[in-house]
């Protein structure tokens, strides 16, 4: 049995939106097989963005789903990347996740309930119940800890997770968010720059398994420097909003697991066919 944190089930209807995937790739032959085939039913379209692979992501992307649409970006960086898919994105709601298998795509149904609820964002953490992680080293830990409570005490809130990449965003709330970033650092971006425009944000619990194979690419000093860089300067930036907003109360969402009640918790560039 595959171990994942449970997943809420949502009947489609005419009603339900259109949901995009965006899962960038860099050599993730022997993993996007898995991803895809796993998907639930309620995705319309997915895009794998790519331009950087020298194994055979591409053809096994196309294997398992032949439906995927390719765009090939050739900038280096998980950032460029998702804004590339972002661009390409035709759904009124897009969820990003990784290729390597660590984050279990059944998940993605939790996020894309509470968007139709009337959340901006929804971004997923391995520290709510329900949660937890197989893949994390103590001293990428540490690190995550420190700038976690550096952001809740930048934005004033209280959030369990900062960075993580399994989110759902609504296709509309994209260009207040100002994305620039290239790197890994565009996680933080994302909820920085959500929490800065006075946007409803969500967190749920995701179990985040071992890469089922590879090397991550990411470099715990270099990402996390840049991740510090980011959040400060999200923080400068004027809000786009004419009006001064009120305060944000993020909210910590913790949807059930398996044999637990669901619970809410308050917290204060070319695209082919």
């Amino acid at each position: 049995m595959e171990a994942f944190a449970g997943a809420e089930q949502i009947a489609v209807t005419d009603a339900t939106p259109m949901v995009s995937v965006v899962i960038p790739t860099l050599d993730e032959e022997r993993n996007i097989a898995w991803v895809l085939e796993r998907l639930p039913p309620l995705v319309d379209e997915i895009i794998i963005v790519d331009g950087r692979s020298t194994d055979g992501t591409i053809a096994a992307a196309r294997a398992a789903r032949p439906d995927v649409r390719m765009v090939h970006e050739l900038r280096p960086g998980k950032g460029a990347a998702l804004r590339a898919g972002f661009n390409a994105a035709r759904g009124d709601v897009i969820v990003m996740m990784d290729a390597d298998g660590s984050m279990h795509p059944a998940e993605l149904t939790r996020y894309v309930a509470l968007i139709s609820e009337g959340y901006d964002l929804v971004k997923g953490s391995r520290f709510l119940p329900g949660g937890g992680t197989a893949d994390i080293s103590r001293l990428r830990a540490a690190g995550n800890l420190a700038l976690l409570g550096f952001a809740n005490r930048l934005f004033c809130c209280e959030f369990t997770e900062l960075c993580y990449g399994f989110m759902a965003l609504r296709r509309s709330a994209l260009p207040r968010l100002r994305l620039t970033a290239d790197g890994f650092e565009i996680e933080t971006q994302i909820v920085a720059s959500a929490l800065r425009e006075s946007l409803r944000v969500a967190e749920v619990p995701s179990f985040e398994a071992a890469r089922r194979s590879g090397v991550s690419n990411l470099r715990t000093f270099r990402d996390g420097s840049r991740v510090l860089r980011e959040l400060v300067r999200a923080s400068r930036l004027q809000p786009l909003a004419e009006i001064a907003p009120e305060p944000v109360t993020p909210l910590a969402v913790g949807l059930r697991a398996p044999a637990a009640p669901a619970t809410v918790e308050p917290a204060a560039s070319q695209a082919t066919p």
